[in-house]
């Protein structure tokens, strides 16, 4: 058992996090207040006098690889943006000097630093820096056929009448938002739905929604239009040409593996035939890229599988990948089942990221945005891929966090960014669908006060 002190130390949060990395939470005991005796058996020892809060993580991270033999690669970096990091210290050092900070002062691996500055430079040479009045759009739909295992994700299976009352609220807000857009100096730049699973509404709910979105959103002005077709077993050919037809060119198809017992173990309702029928069923329709997750860890899965699946993925055709280490949410099924199931997981999922991560390089794909997540296998990352060409604009940006984002929907939060002070702040919608559509005036009152100096009158 291990034990630490930490007294006065401003968010102890972020030492429960990189403690974590190493041993299970039932390992350690973490003091915040002063103790009467000494009961430590590693002392920290920080009452903060002159001492950074990075100079003591960097104690507690030597110690603990000192003790347990790990060594996590992304040193004492908790946060999950290491892509924005390693763009604002080259911006604010050099490149040298930045390289000597990630490692020196942050203690990432050489290669993990080798990768972001990778990615930090793609992503400036393909789309540049947000202009000051552009903003990505994000529309939520929080409908799922199923709950995944590991997923505690705000979304919910929910009868016609509900979806249909969701819907009608939901254009009222793209109304209202719209409206306000025409009359500002934003400018959409990129156009992302996304859930849940977009796909779970009937074909006549979905003409609709588009319908409403290119009524009220320039859309031939956005640089990017994202549909996030989710669940193979939700998507036609029908959802995927009215998808089409109201001008959307990138869409995602979302396996999560191509092994029939483990989309059975993780509460998939579809098959890897229902899998393959989709990507057929866009290709026929020529959208210009279909994006596809995988997730490395998944509970009994082994190297062997988690191959054939991204192999699979690949001759499907996806031409962007995003592989992501399984990240075991506190709300979700499978850490009541086993609390400790992302720590068991540790040494399989970084073997199958790092071959995915071989796999697709060799296949002609670029690493182009990353971002971590708490409680993940092997404290890793996700990773997103790409063809030349096909690289996520919305990912990047809302990754990068130098741009403001207009989210609509129950549980979307906006972010309005003021670049001279480099802040975001945040303008949550509510996340239960009953009170999001009984407080809709309220929701766009919120965007009005930050995004457009109204009161929120005359909403529709």
């Amino acid at each position: 058992m291990y034990a630490f002190k930490a007294y006065n130390y401003p968010k102890p949060e972020l030492l429960y996090e990189l403690i974590d990395q190493f041993i299970m939470p039932n390992q350690y005991k973490l003091y915040e207040e002063v103790l009467d005796e000494d009961k430590e058996i590693i002392d920290l020892r920080t009452v903060l006098m002159g001492e950074s809060k990075d100079s003591i993580k960097r104690e507690i991270y030597q110690k603990l690889s000192a003790a347990t033999g790990l060594k996590p690669e992304w040193g004492i970096l908790t946060g999950i943006r290491p892509v924005k990091l390693c763009g604002e210290l080259i911006e604010a050092v050099g490149l040298d000097e930045a390289k000597k900070v990630l490692k020196n002062e942050y203690l990432i691996d050489d290669g993990k630093i080798d990768m972001i500055i990778k990615m930090y430079e793609y992503q400036i040479a393909s789309f540049g820096k947000a202009a000051p009045n552009s903003v990505g759009m994000y529309i939520g739909i929080p409908f799922c056929p199923t709950r995944c295992l590991y997923c505690s994700f705000i979304s919910s299976q929910a009868e016609n009448e509900k979806i249909e009352a969701y819907v009608d609220a939901l254009i009222d807000e793209i109304k209202a938002i719209g409206t306000r857009l025409d009359k500002s100096e934003f400018q959409i730049e990129s156009l992302y739905i996304g859930g849940g699973t977009p796909t779970t509404l009937s074909e006549n709910q979905l003409n609709r929604l588009l319908n409403e979105i290119n009524r009220y959103l320039d859309i031939d002005k956005i640089k990017e239009y994202t549909i996030e077709a989710g669940r193979p077993d939700t998507i036609n050919f029908e959802k995927l040409k009215i998808i089409k037809t109201h001008g959307c060119e990138r869409i995602s198809i979302n396996p999560q593996s191509m092994k029939p017992e483990t989309l059975v173990k993780i509460g998939r309702s579809h098959t890897p035939v229902e899998i393959e029928k989709a990507f057929e069923l866009a290709h026929q329709l020529d959208f210009n890229s279909i994006n596809a997750d995988l997730i490395a860890g998944l509970p009994g899965e082994n190297l062997s599988d988690f191959n054939a699946s991204l192999s699979k993925i690949i001759d499907l055709g996806a031409d962007n990948i995003t592989i992501h280490s399984l990240a075991v949410k506190r709300a979700s099924r499978l850490k009541d089942e086993d609390p400790a199931f992302h720590y068991k997981q540790s040494s399989i999922t970084n073997s199958m990221t790092a071959k995915g991560f071989k796999t697709l390089c060799d296949e002609g794909f670029e690493p182009y945005y990353l971002y971590r997540q708490k409680h993940m296998a092997g404290a890793g990352e996700n990773i997103g891929y790409c063809k030349a060409g096909k690289a996520g604009l919305y990912n990047i940006r809302i990754m990068d966090e130098h741009q403001s984002i207009l989210a609509l929907g129950a549980g979307a939060i906006s972010k309005r960014f003021y670049p001279e002070e480099n802040r975001l702040e945040r303008i949550p919608n509510v996340s239960n669908i009953g009170h999001y559509i009984n407080r809709l005036d309220e929701m766009i009152e919120r965007k009005d006060k930050m995004f457009f100096n109204q009161k929120g009158e005359d909403i529709c």
